[in-house]
């Protein structure tokens, strides 16, 4: 098809001559049928097929396949009058005027044949050639008449009333052929009956009168019988027309559902599902080629918790989209970008790993590029870890879980730097995957055990709480660290079984410890988010008949997750029960004053790596703030890691009440734990210290 017609042209009626209101449409391209199929591939573009042409366009489309056939039928027709009336009438009306007709009537034949199938003129030029049409066809309907009447002048009876059947077929042929013009047929009727009537009844021959009459019913019939038909013919375009905006419409809302799908909305980059998407598709190419290297990478901003902490989370979606802008920066330069989701993000690098490992640098340090937000001006940290196509992993997940595993590495040991994965990230992958497998089949209720590591009260030198500790013990692997387990037991989705099972030990030795003596018990992320867990653990508590208050809930920065309002309200709901919370390894976070003011807590523990710094001033210095932090804040505070006597007397002298470290008790079963504890009253701190510090 042409070109879409422009505003100033309005659609076309239907009957060739003034337009009305029609619903726009893009035309589709233009058809260009094989010479061998011309008329099957006329028939797959016809409007009522597909609905993407105006009711203009269809009838053009209708009429280029109808017309030349009436042209050929005009043919006909006059060379059999001609041959008739030849020798009785003068050569002017048998020879001339016939050839003029017929060569004009060949030609437009011709012209309408090469035609058929095609409308390369949009809606403006097929109104403009209907209307062309409608005009044309009474001036051809009505010369050929009156040259035909012109002929019965010089003709016998019989002769003229072949001059009457030549007038009525060539007019139904003509009729058929313009049904989808009915103002056309209508005019070109006119042109032909009209001359025919006034020639009857100026003869006066009542043969003839009858036989125009008869021509006259027959025609309207048509013409009646055309109207209806033409009527089916616009309901149907016009409802085609309407199921093809409707498709239309349909297919566009797919493809912004499609591009939303794809995309985030914050910044605007695409998503985790395009990201891995793309990746599967970059490793197919590759694995039916050369297996070019790619290196895939995952980012991680380091310091977005402290901005959503002081600033609010709106100046955190900034950074974010800030962090995005910049990332963008990079897409013509061979990189892909996505965001992950929170302050993840990924990045495939289609080069080596030199280049995509220096690329990558760029890229880190272009985001720790500080950010200005009105009059505040941030500086955020980014961290990431890469893996190498087909080095470390021929599959999108597995390459993408050794991007993770290294970016893991980097924020435990070296944050804010770059790190490719290696081969002891591999063995650490390897021991992970084995940990989870084996963690599928374990004997949960056997091989788990719970070990206790004592709590001093620093003024009474007691015992007055003691944390459950998990302990794993594999009989395939053998003892297996608490940290892997949590990790492990996530990974599956078995970490809600991993915590009830344990807390049911924990609970079963609470029952054997003397009432002075609490207990304290580490929740994840996934037990905070989960409220199934939540709700066994609460029932648990209450079966057992104890105070509340000896039941402390340890949580760290990292297990409140990204939900903190979540957080808030389940550590809300253990308070209102009368249990205790407390904020475990405080420090090594992004813990802030509005961290701890926000959420629902009771007992704040430092981090063991203060106790290491109570030799110097600095250290001193820093260890005594949060003292008196979380004492302005009506907090307990809890020092951990106290590994000797002078770490535990600068402590008590600094106002730490509780005090937690292997000096003063290691972790240890429940019997060795009873076995320390005389009588009632709690364990006395060991003897060395308890001097010491007198």
């Amino acid at each position: 098809m042409g070109a879409r017609p422009s505003a100033s042209v309005p659609p076309y009626d239907g009957n060739g001559s003034e337009p009305m209101v029609c619903a726009p449409c893009l035309p589709p391209a233009p058809v260009q049928p094989d010479n061998n199929d011309r008329h099957a591939a006329a028939l797959d573009s016809a409007p009522d097929l597909n609905g993407h042409y105006t009711l203009a366009e269809a009838q053009l489309q209708h009429l280029t396949r109808q017309l030349p056939w009436g042209y050929l039928l005009l043919c006909a027709s006059t060379t059999a009058l001609a041959l008739i009336f030849h020798g009785s009438a003068p050569a002017l009306l048998t020879y001339l005027i016939p050839l003029l007709i017929v060569g004009i009537a060949l030609s437009r034949a011709i012209y309408w044949f090469s035609a058929s199938g095609q409308n390369e003129q949009g809606e403006a030029g097929a109104i403009r050639q209907l209307r062309r049409i409608t005009w044309l066809a009474p001036v051809v309907g009505g010369v050929s008449e009156l040259w035909a009447l012109s002929l019965s002048a010089f003709s016998s009876h019989p002769h003229h009333a072949y001059v009457l059947v030549f007038s009525g077929l060539s007019l139904l042929g003509i009729l058929f052929c313009l049904m989808h013009v009915p103002r056309a047929a209508v005019a070109i009727t006119l042109s032909v009956l009209i001359p025919l009537i006034v020639n009857g009844l100026w003869h006066r021959d009542l043969t003839q009168i009858a036989m125009t009459i008869n021509i006259v019913l027959i025609a309207a019939l048509v013409l009646r019988m055309m109207f209806d038909s033409h009527r089916t013919f616009v309901a149907l375009i016009r409802s085609r027309r309407a199921l093809a905006t409707e498709r239309q419409e349909a297919e566009r809302l797919n493809r912004e559902n499609l591009r939303l799908a794809h995309t985030d909305l914050l910044t605007g980059l695409p998503n985790r599902r395009s990201f891995l998407a793309r990746l599967e598709s970059l490793i197919e190419e590759r694995e039916r080629d050369n297996r070019a290297p790619l290196c895939i990478a995952k980012l991680d901003l380091d310091s977005l918790q402290p901005v959503n902490d002081a600033y609010g989370h709106e100046a955190g979606d900034r950074v974010l989209t800030e962090a995005g802008r910049r990332l963008m920066e990079y897409q013509h330069k061979g990189v892909f970008v996505a965001r992950l989701g929170g302050d993840e993000f990924g990045v495939i690098c289609d080069r080596s790993q030199t280049e995509g490992e220096h690329m990558l640098r760029q890229i880190t340090t272009r985001l720790t590029q500080p950010v200005n937000l009105d009059d505040i001006q941030l500086r955020i940290g980014c961290s990431s870890g890469i893996a190498v196509y087909p080095d470390h992993g021929t599959s999108a997940n597995d390459l993408f879980a050794r991007s993770a595993h290294a970016l893991y590495h980097v924020k435990t040991n070296r944050r804010g730097e770059c790190a490719v994965f290696n081969a002891v990230h591999e063995v650490q992958v390897r021991d992970a995957q084995r940990i989870e497998n084996l963690l599928h089949t374990a004997d949960l209720a056997r091989e788990l055990t719970v070990q206790f590591q004592p709590i001093y009260d620093c003024r009474s030198m007691t015992v007055s709480s003691v944390e459950a500790l998990a302990r794993w013990h594999s009989p395939l692997m053998g003892d297996i660290p608490a940290d892997k387990l949590i990790a492990a037991a996530e990974r599956s989705g078995r970490i809600q079984q991993v915590t009830l099972h344990l807390f049911e030990k924990a609970l079963a030795a609470l029952a054997m410890l003397p009432s002075t003596i609490d207990l304290s018990f580490n929740l994840s992320s996934e037990d905070i988010a989960s409220h199934g867990t939540m709700r066994e653990l609460i029932s648990m508590v209450l079966a057992t008949r104890q105070p509340p208050k000896r039941f402390i809930f340890e949580v760290t920065e990292t297990s409140l997750g990204r939900d903190l309002d979540l957080a808030r309200d389940v550590l809300g709901r253990l308070r209102v029960l009368g249990m205790r919370v407390a904020l475990d390894d405080f420090g090594t976070g992004y813990s802030t004053l509005a961290t701890l003011q926000d959420l629902p807590l009771d007992i704040v523990k430092v981090d063991k790596s203060f106790a290491r710094g109570l030799d110097s001033s600095s250290g001193k210095q820093i260890t005594g703030a949060i003292r008196n932090l979380a004492q302005s804040l009506g907090l307990e505070c809890t020092i951990e890691g106290v590994e000797n006597a002078a770490q535990l007397s600068e402590a008590i002298a600094m106002g730490y009440r509780y005090a937690q470290g292997y000096k003063l008790g290691q972790p240890m079963t429940l019997e060795a734990l009873l076995s320390s504890l005389p009588g009632t009253l709690g364990a006395p701190v060991p003897g060395t210290l308890a001097r010491a510090i007198r």
